[in-house]
């Protein structure tokens, strides 16, 4: 890139303010300093977090980010936000579920060949955080399998998809009241989980915590936990995994139980 901008100012098609733009680190808005060498530092375009910004402000970040990258993802959007940003960026697919904003074009990096994510959420009132985890694994490349309503209440209905889920290359597991499908997921599989706590149940869940500290005391092995209801990061991980798995040429080999 550098060099190609370079013979551009070298040859009079470029001017020195132009590529000084196009060499910055990051361009700022003001309210926000928008990071255009994240993908270069991390492998993904910067991700914007929705909640607390105004949608003229989400406007002018994806606005900023489209210009460099070939595809762009807002998570925790409101119905009403995504109104009115699809009034201004229409080519910006809504999911009202996951809450997700997103953007790809037709250059963007085909989806990972070889092995997908399994996202297996334990009950219906868990979807929310299932699809931003699900969605976010799909729109940075990654392909997945959705495996929802298992949890242990009812656990032959996990062992329905058992072949399923062995098979990947990661899970992320979403579950709320108890958190207990993470646990029985690990004893089953030889891939890494990504257990995600939800704050779905009654008032001595304390609104997740009580799903965070279970899965963070798993006897089970090859568990890993992110925060309360952050499916994005569940998501982000199994990527990082699963692109790692690919680059590897690893297979997963799990014997069906």
């Amino acid at each position: 890139m550098l060099e190609d901008i370079l013979k551009q100012v070298q040859k009079g098609t470029l001017s020195i303010t132009e590529a000084k733009e196009q060499l910055a680190t990051f361009e700022n808005l003001g309210f926000a300093k928008v990071d255009h060498h994240r993908k270069k530092r991390q492998g993904f375009p910067e991700i914007v977090f929705g909640e607390g910004k105004t949608a003229e402000q989400i406007i002018s970040i994806i606005q900023s980010l489209r210009k460099r990258n070939h595809q762009v993802l807002v998570t925790r959007v409101s119905q009403e936000k995504a109104a009115i940003i699809q009034q201004a960026c229409p080519e910006f697919i809504y999911r009202e579920t996951a809450g997700i904003m997103y953007w790809k074009d037709a250059d963007s990096p085909e989806e990972l060949s070889e092995g997908y994510v399994a996202v297996i959420c334990a009950g219906t009132s868990d979807l929310p955080v299932a699809e931003e985890a699900a969605l976010t694994a799909e729109v940075l490349g990654s392909k997945v399998k959705r495996i929802y309503d298992v949890g242990v209440a009812g656990i032959h209905r996990l062992f329905n998809h058992l072949e399923e889920i062995q098979n990947a290359t990661v899970s992320v597991v979403v579950a709320g009241m108890e958190g207990a499908l993470p646990s029985v997921v690990g004893g089953l599989v030889s891939h890494p989980v990504i257990a995600v706590p939800t704050s779905v149940g009654y008032g001595a869940n304390f609104n997740g915590l009580s799903a965070l500290l279970t899965m963070l005391n798993s006897c089970a092995s090859g568990i890993s936990v992110v925060n309360i209801d952050n499916g994005f990061g569940g998501g982000y991980n199994a990527v990082l995994i699963h692109q790692l798995a690919q680059k590897n040429g690893g297979k997963n080999e799990d014997t069906v139980f």
